[in-house]
């Protein structure tokens, strides 16, 4: 499939069906694809399970799709914190299932699905209610569980910029969980702040490679921050 560079997100993640497991970029608020998330919500899509870092924060992103009761399940190592609300009604209420993974384990899980690997052994967990129902293995002296890769439907990340080959730089910890979600994920769409000319990225800078892209959209920033960033792009 041919990489796509979309004219706005809702074009970006339209066709989006009912149940989709959905991989969510971010770290918290940084790195997180707000607008490709507020999109999803346009969209329509019910009973999605998300794969995130934690549960939402505030009342944007992923937060707001868990108020309008679009999530029927979460996949995620930290759903409560101090703006966690939305989850936290949601959950109390009986209206969102929760699957609760330590990060290590979740980032490995989405890697291990990217990388084609059937399954691994991990200490994460172990003695824990967390392993209930898993395959457990002594190693070396160590115990282990099993842990099956995470894969998705969908990803949406956020990345800094691409090349018109979908090849991806990121800023700083806005990293985060983007470049294992990209493999992960039977469709990758990414919102980017600019869209440059095939061959304008340094290659060395070049953290997701645009074979693991599907949709690409321009999102600017507000400010003129993108393009003092772009000068930075080549050293």
């Amino acid at each position: 499939m041919t990489m796509r560079i979309a004219a706005s997100p809702t074009e970006a993640v339209a066709g989006v069906g009912d149940g989709a497991t959905v991989l969510l970029g971010g770290f918290g608020n940084a790195g997180q694809a707000h607008e490709l998330i507020d999109a999803l919500l346009d969209s329509g899509a019910e009973e999605l399970t998300v794969v995130s870092n934690n549960a939402g924060q505030g009342d944007a992103g992923l937060a707001l799709l868990i108020k309008e009761s679009r999530v029927g399940k979460i996949i995620c190592s930290f759903p409560r914190q101090s703006d966690s609300w939305h989850f936290d009604e949601a959950y109390r209420a009986g209206r969102i299932e929760l699957e609760l993974v330590p990060q290590g384990n979740l980032a490995e899980r989405l890697r291990a699905a990217g990388a084609g690997i059937g399954a691994f052994f991990t200490p994460s967990g172990y003695g824990t209610t967390l392993a209930q129902g898993k395959e457990t293995r002594r190693i070396d002296g160590v115990n282990y569980v099993l842990e099956h890769p995470l894969r998705g439907d969908l990803a949406l990340i956020k990345a800094f910029a691409a090349d018109e080959r979908g090849n991806l730089t990121y800023r700083k910890t806005a990293r985060n969980f983007g470049p294992v979600m990209a493999a992960a994920a039977e469709h990758t769409v990414v919102q980017v702040e600019k869209v440059l000319p095939a061959g304008s990225l340094n290659p060395e800078n070049v953290i997701t490679p645009g074979i693991y892209v599907d949709t690409v959209v321009e999102v600017p920033t507000a400010s003129g921050e993108a393009a003092s960033k772009e000068g930075r792009l080549q050293g």
